[in-house]
């Protein structure tokens, strides 16, 4: 499996579905079921009945993971295609902009 060109903490704008356009911090990626979850993005509501941890119950809202291929990374203000560069232990993911490639982290 590649290694994933999203990763925790990154700014990413989501570009399909119906919070497209939102932007936010990514909480946690599964790169295994090619996930993300994205605060403030795919708000879901969930109904729960009163029990020990929550004692009133009610309505709880939380963040759903999205597919990963429906987000994009944010450089400098600008929504940008990740890639890697280099070998083994000098690989590193730039940001490529304009036809030109700089560096992420």
């Amino acid at each position: 499996m590649s290694a994933s060109k999203i990763k925790k903490d990154d700014l990413v704008r989501v570009i399909a579905g119906k919070d497209k356009g939102k932007e936010g911090k990514v909480l946690s990626v599964d790169p295994k079921n090619h996930k993300v979850l994205v605060e403030g993005v795919n708000k879901v509501y969930k109904h729960s009945k009163p029990s020990v941890h929550n004692q009133q119950g009610g309505i709880i809202e939380k963040e759903a993971p999205i597919d990963i291929s429906n987000v994009m990374y944010l450089y400098k203000g600008n929504t940008v295609r990740v890639g890697f560069q280099g070998e083994k232990k000098d690989k590193v993911r730039v940001a490529r902009v304009n036809g030109k490639t700089e560096t992420i982290d």
